[in-house]
């Protein structure tokens, strides 16, 4: 893309939010406040999250931060080249780092579930989930009296989760999959039993469930995340977030695996 042809973000107070891509190739997040920009996971190649970044308008080097949620590739794979081209930091558990696939990054923090620290005007809540991975976290990022909480890569919800998510107006939510369409899909038996398991990925009842829980009269954004594309189907989702929401103010959207999510204003 032209770098003329690129849309300018929006311009907001508070925090702004956008997908590069979000699926089993392929995870990351960017978050921007006034003084802070980090990116949660680098599931993506450094090449593939350059363009990616070029189409969102979004320059690189003012990144502050890379938060690694887990080891698995589609959510690290980036995460060490990137740290070392921009000399960006690198925060995640120690399982994350130990797993050995950042290699040597710029820099590194050890970060604690339900230990806050701050970059900036942020503050950052890393909370653990059940997901098969050495040391997983998810993360509610909190500015003002405003909360975002990513939420992915687990394959149940807690009731530690759910009291925490009760706190936010934001919510990136994974709806993996369509128990279903997975059951009956092509998937060998072992992977849907890893899939659907209780350390694997939420499917769209569960979250739907989970969303039950919460008082939507609390939140103002809610977007699905992590579809797969050969379990799920995007209208399906967006059907079933309509059914949710219909009667509410809450903004919803379904971040795609190609096109990612396209700048929000979450102030």
């Amino acid at each position: 893309m032209e770098k003329s042809q690129v849309p300018e973000p929006k311009s907001i107070s508070g925090l702004k939010i956008a997908s590069l891509g979000s699926g089993s190739k392929g995870n990351a997040t960017l978050i921007q406040s006034e003084q802070a920009c980090i990116m949660v996971d680098c599931g993506f190649t450094l090449k593939e999250t350059e363009l990616r970044c070029q189409k969102l308008g979004f320059d690189l080097a003012s990144l502050s931060a890379i938060l690694v949620t887990h080891e698995h590739q589609d959510h690290i794979k980036g995460s060490g080249p990137l740290s070392r081209k921009y000399q960006v930091p690198i925060y995640s558990s120690q399982g994350t780092f130990l797993s050995g696939k950042f290699g040597q990054p710029y820099e590194y923090f050890k970060i604690k579930p339900y230990q806050d620290f701050e970059l900036g005007d942020l503050t950052i809540i890393p909370f653990n989930v059940p997901h098969d991975a050495r040391e997983p976290c998810q993360f509610v990022i909190q500015v003002a009296d405003r909360r975002l909480a990513i939420l992915s890569d687990l394959g149940k919800i807690t009731e530690p989760i759910v009291e925490l998510l009760a706190t936010c107006q934001g919510i990136l939510l994974e709806m993996n999959h369509d128990y279903e369409m997975l059951m009956n899909g092509p998937y060998p038996y072992q992977l849907k039993q890893r899939v659907g398991g209780s350390l694997g990925h939420l499917n769209n009842q569960q979250s739907l469930d989970l969303l039950a829980q919460l008082d939507l009269s609390q939140l103002s954004l809610v977007v699905a995340t992590h579809l797969s594309e050969q379990n799920n189907c995007p209208n399906l989702v967006k059907r079933q977030l309509n059914d949710v929401f219909a009667d509410s103010a809450v903004e919803y959207h379904v971040a795609d695996q190609t096109e990612g999510l396209y700048w929000l204003d979450f102030s």
